[in-house]
């Protein structure tokens, strides 16, 4: 089918210097426009080209493609224009309409541009006389999007007359179920249907929403004996695995047509993640997610406690499931009053299994996911059981045999465990009365972020956000949301953690130290908080005050992620792991200790580890995954620097637990101050966070200036020459200047006279009209290593190079680990990643060292769980620092695979610093001796930690030979890094 001599002709047009040209030359004006203009006829010649393979193409296949396919009745019908994966939607409603007697269609755009108006025209009905263009996108100010503008135009010029409207869906992958569909031709019977229109949404702003019939009301036109099965899980758990592998089988092992759909929230691992299956025996269009199914399995009881709406998608007569601990009366407690009602009047078959305690007795941790599988596979009867416990083994062992046999195992364990531990309810008839519960409005704090928390935070977390109309983001079109709503989620996902044992405590705050979600923090507490604390409050005498205070191990269950770093890392055992449940109760205690507690000065501070923690985190609850580190470091800055801190932060891992749609878990203290956070592309965000700190300098300098000109004027009043002064001498000092600029504020405030307008009183206005820039900001710039190493290191050797006093945090995975896990400059050799799938060939770039060739640049390498104390001194060096400062965390990732899990994250970073696979050093331009090599020389076991983690042992059953020798260069890569860094120790001393 291809033109071979075409294809010849390109490559002879290739740049060669055996008959060499010039390309990519600039033009001037008087050349430019005319220049351009002789390629048209290239461009007028694509559709023809494209309509010719389009028919070759046909010819082969038995397709009927043309660049404008019509489907749909032959006559007076009203047509929708699309493209997309809306067509096949707009199909099925077709179907069904025109079965009840309608005359609707589709013109199917397969080729958008060059946009051919003989071909439209063609493809459209003569007696069409209304049309509705849908677009998905939206292009502000514009009087229509860009297909609907091409429609219009093009039937103009062939001079074809009908009604054009033009309609919006499915921005943000908003879904766009048959219901909108059907509500477009609904408005194609008008007289005057609206010009412009959106469909899938509710706006009660500008009108422009089409209304759309309920989910009850909706027709089914998925095709006829199409079974459909929705699953909610919980990112992690292995559900979207368990659900890809049931759909491969049935596809494997049957004749049926299989669909599936997986649908996630914004949330890293721990977030909800939507399984949407179908199978049947006619083909499966229906590009959109279920909401009529006949089974649906809830994998998180938390998501029943929360109110999620997942019954009232089962179709009558259809099976729910529930993975959970509760006995009939618990269960009865758990469940809504709708939910209740909604399974009585439509007989649904309810059922419960207890996968959770199963899985721990398997030996599968908190995975429930093939458990879970094989008891949907008994219940849906799709195979027969023993062939779906079969066909179920063998792709267990496809899947995880590369992470071990003793995984393999397991997962058989619990297929055999899950095919018959679920439990069938017998439905209490006074359910289908039910009584909805009247709901406390206990919502606490400031009064934006409540609104914002009632008005659109509530709803998207029980899954609900679809239903919020244009009306709830009014106050937020520019884009800015509140600070802290992450504390009013309380998700309860966990379903093991914690529990303290004050006794044998050690109050060494390490488990608050690497938690990566500030669940558990260490209070010290007086005598009247300890009295005025929940009876069931916990505490020890306080051993760093000497007992003038008491103190307590506060722990939030509906927080907690359940990680098991805090108990990993605990050196005197005093943490124990429990059930989520039997825990609850300490809630009331958490919450007393966050909002009564305070700080106190004397224990509190940035001079060690303990004492950092009892200062306030400013970043809680986020959305990252169980035992991330990446949030442990951010949380640790955000502890010593929060009340005065600026981030720019680089698209990534950090962007999605940082900067969640009014989630956000980077809060504010009581005086309404903490981290002011913004994202940037992974391309700018270093010049980003460069211009954020140029901007608020240029602003503090022209108020230094001011102020020097202020007490100049010999009449200035001297309590104000005296505050200024001191702001000044701490101009540089972000510890300091911030008590000195509230101090000088103040001044300033008693010293102007009112309505004298002399110099020296309009000055002080004009300082104080900028006031909130008085004080130093800390200004950081987050990102992963995928920005830093490779698409955004031209950018952030820029700034690096300026000499200014910016921080930059660099949360190293050595793999991009936000978009799937594919090799970048980080990853090391031997690695196996996406681009990398027989191990990488090279060593990691040394980012480090490219930052302190400069020689005025701070620069350290961390890892917290190896060395945490030299974490805390290189965050504080570096903000010390006058000048640029660059610190790499090494941050372990659910993408490593570590055995054990990620509970062990801490201890693994203590692994790579043991045994030389990470270096831990400080690079202080301003010290006497500029160099500090902090880790110590490497201990045996090289290979084995490599082996310890799936990216690096999978190689070994992949490619044993190659894993041999990549593993053997990557040790001796790290022996002659260790050694080169013992150089620069003795080039420094």
């Amino acid at each position: 089918m291809v033109d071979m001599d075409a294809v010849e002709a390109f490559r002879q047009r290739a740049l060669n210097p055996e008959h060499p040209v010039m390309r990519g030359s600039h033009e001037n004006g008087d050349i430019f426009f005319q220049h351009r203009e002789a390629a048209n006829k290239y461009y007028e010649q694509i559709p023809g080209i494209v309509e010719e393979y389009m028919g070759k193409i046909n010819d082969k296949l038995g397709t009927d493609y043309q660049l404008f396919n019509y489907y749909g009745a032959p006559a007076d019908a009203r047509v929708i224009v699309a493209l997309g994966s809306i067509c096949a939607v707009a199909e099925e409603v077709i179907d069904y309409l025109n079965a009840a007697g309608e005359k609707v269609g589709l013109v199917k755009v397969r080729l958008y541009r060059p946009f051919c108006a003989e071909k439209l025209a063609a493809a459209i009905p003569a007696t069409v006389k209304k049309i509705a263009v849908l677009d998905r996108t939206k292009e502000p100010g514009s009087l229509g999007e860009p297909l609907y503008m091409d429609v219009v135009t093009a039937l103009a010029t062939v001079g074809r007359q009908a009604v054009i409207t033009g309609g919006r869906y499915g921005l943000g992958s908003k879904d766009t179920p048959p219901a909108s569909v059907f509500a477009v031709y609904e408005e194609l019977k008008k007289d005057a249907p609206k010009a412009q229109f959106t469909i899938g949404i509710v706006d009660d702003v500008t009108g422009l929403s089409l209304p759309e019939k309920s989910r009850e009301e909706t027709p089914n036109t998925a095709a006829e004996g199409t079974i459909e099965c929705k699953f909610w899980g919980i990112g992690g758990d292995g559900t979207v695995g368990a659900n890809k592998n049931s759909t491969k089988i049935i596809g494997d092992h049957t004749d049926k047509y299989i669909q599936s759909y997986f649908q996630y929230d914004s949330k890293k691992t721990g977030g909800v993640t939507i399984s949407h299956l179908r199978f049947g025996d006619k083909p499966i269009k229906s590009p959109y997610y279920i909401n009529k199914a006949d089974f649906v399995a809830c994998h998180n009881p938390s998501y029943v406690t929360k109110g999620f709406k997942m019954v009232q998608d089962v179709k009558p007569g259809g099976v729910f499931m529930i993975n959970c601990t509760w006995d009939l009366d618990e269960l009865s407690h758990h469940l809504d009053a709708d939910a209740k009602r909604y399974i009585v009047r439509n007989n649904i078959q309810l059922y419960t299994i207890n996968a959770i305690d199963i899985a721990q007795k398997v030996g599968m941790g908190k995975r429930t996911n093939t458990i879970l599988q094989s008891a949907f596979f008994t219940l849906a009867g799709v195979l027969p059981q023993e062939d779906a416990l079969k066909y179920m083994k063998d792709a267990a062992e496809h899947s995880y045999l590369k992470k071990g046999r003793d995984v393999v195992e397991a997962n058989w364990n619990a297929i055999d465990a899950g095919a018959t531990a679920f439990v069938k309810i017998d439905v209490p008839a006074d359910w289908a009365n039910a009584v909805d519960e009247a709901k406390a409005d206990t919502l606490e704090g400031p009064a934006k972020t409540v609104k914002m928390v009632k008005s659109i935070l509530d709803p998207v977390d029980r899954m609900d956000g679809d239903s919020l109309p244009v009306s709830a983001f009014v106050d937020y079109a520019d884009g800015t949301f509140q600070q802290g709503a992450s504390a009013y989620e309380k998700r309860g996902v966990a379903t093991l953690m914690p529990v303290w044992e004050p006794s044998t405590c050690a109050q060494c705050n390490q488990c608050a130290y690497v938690c990566p979600h500030a669940t558990i923090r260490p209070y010290a507490l007086t005598e009247a908080e300890l009295a005025a604390a929940p009876a069931n409050t916990k505490s020890a005498p306080h051993k760093l005050s000497k007992g003038k205070y008491t103190y307590a191990l506060a722990l939030s269950p509906m927080d907690c992620m359940g990680c098991g770093v805090c108990i990993t890392v605990c050196p005197t055992k005093s943490l124990t792991v429990t059930t989520q449940e039997s825990q609850l109760a300490e809630q009331p205690v958490f919450d007393y200790m966050v909002k009564n507690v305070t700080v106190k000065d004397d224990v509190a501070g940035t001079d060690n580890v303990v004492k950092s923690q009892y200062l306030k985190p400013y970043l809680e609850f986020s959305g990252s995954c169980a035992g991330c580190a990446e949030t442990s470091y951010a949380r640790l800055v955000t502890q010593l620097y929060g009340d005065h801190m600026i981030v720019s932060n680089a698209t990534g891992c950090s962007s999605i637990w940082g900067g969640p749609a009014a989630t956000s878990p980077y809060c504010v203290d009581e005086n309404g101050k903490g981290p002011a956070w913004a994202n940037s592309l992974f391309e700018d965000n270093a010049e980003h966070g460069f211009g954020i700190y140029l901007g608020q300098k240029k602003l503090r300098d022209d108020l230094a200036a001011k102020t020097r000109e202020l007490i100049a004027i010999e009449y200035c009043d001297k309590a104000i020459v005296e505050a200024a002064n001191e702001w000044l001498d701490t101009y540089e000092d972000g510890d300091k200047n911030g008590a000195a600029a509230d101090k000088f504020a103040k001044a300033l405030e008693e010293g102007i006279v009112e309505g004298c307008k002399c110099p020296a009183c309009t000055l002080a206005r004009e300082i104080l009209a900028k006031r909130d820039y008085l004080n130093k900001k800390s200004v950081w710039i987050f990102g992963g290593d995928g920005w830093a190493y490779d698409i955004g290191f031209g950018g952030l050797d820029h700034v690096l190079a300026s000499g200014e006093d910016v921080n930059v945090f660099v949360f190293n995975t050595e793999v991009y680990s936000n978009t799937g896990g594919q090799a970048s400059k980080a990853s090391n050799i031997g690695q196996v990643a996406q681009f990398a799938a027989a191990g990488k060939e090279i060593k990691s770039k040394s980012l480090a060292e490219i930052a302190m060739s400069y020689g005025y640049v701070y620069v350290a390498q961390v890892a917290m769980g190896s060395n945490m104390a030299q974490t805390l001194r290189a965050i504080k060096e570096a903000e010390a620092y006058k000048g640029p400062s660059l610190i790499i965390g090494y941050a372990p990732c659910e993408m490593h695979s570590i055995k054990g899990g990620m509970m062990n994250c801490q201890t693994e970073m203590k692994k790579a610093v043991e045994c030389g696979y990470w270096n831990l050093f400080r690079f202080n331009p301003a010290a006497d001796k500029p160099f500090t090599l902090d880790s110590k020389e490497p201990k045996e076991g090289y290979q084995d930690f490599l082996k310890n983690e799936a990216r690096y042992a999978r190689l070994i059953t992949e490619f044993p030979d190659r894993a041999n020798v990549l593993f053997a260069r990557n040790e001796e890569n790290a022996k002659e890094r260790y050694q080169h860094l013992l150089k620069l120790k003795a080039l420094y001393e």
